[in-house]
């Protein structure tokens, strides 16, 4: 029961996550928008709550689905890591056309993920 608990507080369940068309253009609408190194943030505090992600993934920035999948990964991945920090705000991502998914990149993320709590 403890693995599970601790699991739980760094994965990314439902509660941490947008998924509803309504939020994605409520932040794009009214969010605050923050670009880092290509990448693009909309951010929108809430009063309360765990931090959510939203990804902003096309096929203009890789056109095969496995190479958009990894770089999916790779943000969730930057999340998970920085989601305890962040506190009850909303995040959504849309990264630079062109850049190659890797373990740079999750740390480059993880970085500016550290940056949003200011």
């Amino acid at each position: 029961m403890l693995a599970r608990a601790r699991r739980a507080r760094f994965g990314l369940g439902a509660q941490r996550r947008l998924t509803r068309r309504g939020d994605f253009e409520r932040l794009l609408r009214v969010g605050t928008r923050r670009s880092m190194f290509g990448f693009t943030f909309y951010l929108a505090r809430r009063a309360d709550g765990p931090p959510r992600l939203g990804i902003l993934v096309s096929r203009k920035h890789a056109s095969k689905a496995t190479e958009r999948n990894y770089i999916k990964r790779c943000i969730r991945e930057a999340f998970r890591h920085e989601q305890e920090s962040l506190g009850p705000l909303d995040v959504l991502v849309r990264p630079p056309y062109g850049r190659k998914p890797g373990a740079a990149m999750i740390a480059r993320l993880r970085e500016m993920f550290a940056r949003l709590e200011r």
